[in-house]
């Protein structure tokens, strides 16, 4: 009995007047207690309940699933024109105004948008220069020549500067700068947001004023991509670090000239265009309007 515990003493007699009377083997009863029984006091738990999964697996994204190429057009209005401004006005590093979240939809609409401005402002420039007397014909060579063009010095470029720098060592060392494939792709894509005001204002006949705009936005360009590559390029050997920042500005120059050659090379000056009479003036107007918009 010492062994077991007791937590109820009952008087069960049921005589009235002796109440000075107990008989403990007949009027007490004991009950025993499950104070020692420490399996009956837990809680079981709910059988049902399954935490959810944290294997590594769920979180992972393939190259050929959709999400893996979502999270790189992740990004709002505010981030990309925020991003575009300090392509045209560099104030701080592009690449820790990235910070480490590059995006690809600002870099596609931009290349896009410089496509067709080309393409329309090409046209407009081969309307100037031709003979008025005649039909004009579309040259739709244009917007594939601007796609080809545009689309792939975006695309090219950044992968033979990426490869270079893997194949020179840049940022195998600790605390050294370096740039993935999607921030080098995402730097030359906003590079190109000063090529759409540029286009818009390089149809003129006058070549001295193109030649003026296309140097304007290939400065601009050229010193927003070497201010921002050269961290990076700076950690090769120093020869490697000047062929690099030299191959980049020879590339660069090449798309400007060819922007300025290939869309831009059709107008005369000013004073060789045919000479119109006063009174035809509304009729160029409306020639051009109806060359425009194919009407």
């Amino acid at each position: 009995m010492a062994n077991r515990g007791y937590d109820v003493v009952v008087d069960v007699d049921d005589h009235e007047g002796d109440l000075g009377h107990t008989d403990l083997q007949e009027d007490l009863e004991f009950h025993s207690s499950n104070f020692n029984d420490t399996q009956s006091s837990k809680i079981n738990p709910d059988s049902t309940y399954q935490p959810p999964s944290s294997s590594p697996g769920s979180s992972k994204r393939y190259l050929w699933t959709l999400s893996f190429y979502a999270q790189f057009f992740a990004v709002d209005t505010s981030h990309v024109l925020h991003r575009c401004f300090s392509a045209l006005v560099p104030r701080r590093p592009f690449l820790d105004i990235l910070d480490g979240n590059p995006d690809l939809y600002g870099p596609f609409w931009i290349a896009t948008t410089v496509v067709f401005i080309l393409f329309l402002t090409g046209t407009i420039s081969q309307y100037l220069a031709s003979h008025h007397d005649q039909a004009f014909i579309y040259n739709f060579k244009l917007l594939s020549g601007a796609a080809g063009l545009i689309y792939g010095y975006t695309v090219i470029v950044p992968i033979a500067l990426w490869g270079l720098l893997k194949w020179f060592g840049s940022g195998n060392a600790p605390g050294e700068s370096s740039i993935g494939l999607v921030e080098s792709w995402a730097l030359y894509g906003y590079a190109n947001v000063i090529w759409i005001p540029v286009a818009l204002i390089s149809w003129s006949p006058i070549s001295v004023l193109n030649y003026v705009f296309v140097a304007v936005g290939f400065t601009v360009s050229a010193v927003f991509l070497t201010r921002n590559l050269w961290p990076v390029v700076s950690v090769t050997e120093a020869k490697i670090s000047r062929i690099l920042v030299i191959g980049v500005v020879v590339a660069h120059a090449g798309l400007a000239i060819a922007i300025k050659f290939l869309f831009f090379a059709a107008g005369p000056a000013a004073k060789d265009l045919p000479k119109i009479p006063e009174g035809d003036e509304a009729e160029k107007g409306e020639k051009m309007i109806r060359a425009l918009f194919g009407m």
